[in-house]
């Protein structure tokens, strides 16, 4: 693996919050000029294959960005070696991700949030099953953590 930071998000399905993390870091990151690698993926298996969810790309898109081209994918055992930052959106799934951290993994795994100052232990909502403004408020989060991120990584 090259030196260059490599960054794995992590939700429950893969389509709501891991992605628009995703996509919120590449903006940070190319706007830092940074290499980074960036994914996401869900400890879930329900939405695999499928685009994120309409609310997160609408929220996404009225943010600049576009996330329409991603697509679910469930977390691997290999993610803990090819990733140098897994991060988790919630305390949940940090807990399924160490369930699933094979012995020889070498990625940090943290809750995104704790990169976020004032904001440790605290999760990102998860928007799924409320309305617009939910999906608006999971943005500002990720925002928020894409920023703190780059400059943790700059």
């Amino acid at each position: 693996m090259s030196s260059s930071p490599a960054v794995l998000f992590v939700c429950l399905g893969n389509i709501c919050r891991s992605p628009m993390a995703e996509g919120a870091l590449r903006v940070a990151a190319d706007a830092a000029g940074l290499a980074i690698h960036i994914d996401s993926a869900g400890t879930g298996g329900w939405h695999v294959g499928n685009p994120p969810d309409p609310r997160a790309q609408a929220t996404a898109l009225a943010n600049g960005v576009d996330i329409s081209g991603l697509r679910a994918r469930q977390v691997e055992a290999e993610d803990f070696l090819r990733f140098t930052h897994i991060f988790a959106l919630d305390a949940e799934n940090q807990r399924n991700l160490e369930r699933l951290m094979p012995r020889d993994a070498t990625a940090e795994l943290a809750l995104l949030l704790d990169m976020v100052p004032g904001r440790a232990g605290q999760a990102v909502a998860d928007p799924y099953y409320g309305g617009d403004e939910g999906f608006a408020e999971t943005w500002r989060d990720v925002r928020a953590a894409a920023e703190a991120l780059v400059t943790r990584l700059a």
